[in-house]
């Protein structure tokens, strides 16, 4: 990869839980995972089951320094981190952060509370890679490294939720999930997070005929993320955090809709690379 290049790479798109079988296996099973990667910089974003995947090829690729961003803590979006092979690595360092529980839990206490019997069979301090757990609140800017800013901002999901806009290279990728829109109202975080971003990944579990059977849950349409992909004028829309039960035709009808009504959109699927 050249250095100046910028890469994002889905290993998990699912909500929810895993799913497997033939009728999901074009867009796949695994649960939320990113990577962005530019130069030998590697930002994951969730470690939903995804990640397990996302780290036989760090490994492959010998990285040393990996930061961990949860958009909250959700059992699809953090059962992976336990299988998660480089917090198990000395010669690794992983730096993992979080905001949605800003002033109740830190991340130490987050990671600590889910990996422990009797939920799990062993303890954080198992691990032999370098951890830093890093805290921060909705709102602010963080800078992981020399010339990666993160902006973040609340998302509208039960028990809180971080949406980033990560501002890298000249380029902008803007993520809006887990979250649910209110009906006739864009929302201001996620027009803020997208504006004039050359990819957003949005939040699209249900669709608008499914919504009222599932209010309360946090989730969003497509419909609602093309809206505001106009909006902001955004280049591409990924739709992501696919329901469960979603197969691949579905997907594949779901997508043609978003396209007739904004080209630059798709529907993610695991292992999916993009050059931005």
């Amino acid at each position: 990869m050249k250095k100046d290049n910028f890469e994002l790479k889905f290993w998990g798109v699912r909500g929810s839980v895993p799913v497997s079988g033939p009728e999901f296996e074009r867009y796949g099973g695994n649960t939320s995972c990113i990577e962005l990667r530019h130069g030998d910089r590697r930002l994951l974003f969730d470690a939903g089951t995804g990640v397990r995947e996302a780290a036989l090829a760090l490994k492959a690729d010998r990285v040393r320094h990996i930061d961990l961003f949860f958009t909250h803590s959700h059992y699809d979006h953090i059962i992976g981190l336990p299988f998660f092979d480089p917090i198990y690595t000395p010669s690794v360092t992983v730096d993992l952060w979080s905001g949605h529980l800003a002033g109740k839990t830190t991340t130490r206490q987050l990671i600590d509370q889910f990996m422990r019997p009797p939920w799990f069979p062993v303890e954080p301090d198992i691990c032999r890679a370098t951890l830093g757990f890093r805290d921060f609140k909705a709102g602010d800017v963080l800078e992981p490294h020399a010339g990666i800013v993160i902006r973040t901002a609340t998302l509208n999901h039960p028990g809180g939720c971080i949406g980033y806009r990560v501002e890298w290279a000249g380029r902008v990728i803007a993520m809006i999930y887990d979250t649910e829109h209110m009906a006739g109202k864009l929302d201001q975080a996620a027009l803020s997070l997208m504006e004039g971003a050359d990819l957003a990944i949005y939040d699209t579990t249900y669709t608008e005929a499914e919504m009222p059977k599932h209010l309360g849950f946090g989730h969003s349409t497509w419909q609602e993320g093309v809206k505001l992909a106009k909006q902001a004028k955004v280049k591409r829309l990924a739709l992501f955090h696919h329901a469960p039960a979603r197969t691949d035709k579905e997907l594949d009808a779901m997508q043609a809709l978003a396209q007739a009504s904004f080209p630059g959109a798709f529907a993610a699927f695991d292992r999916q690379t993009l050059q931005l």
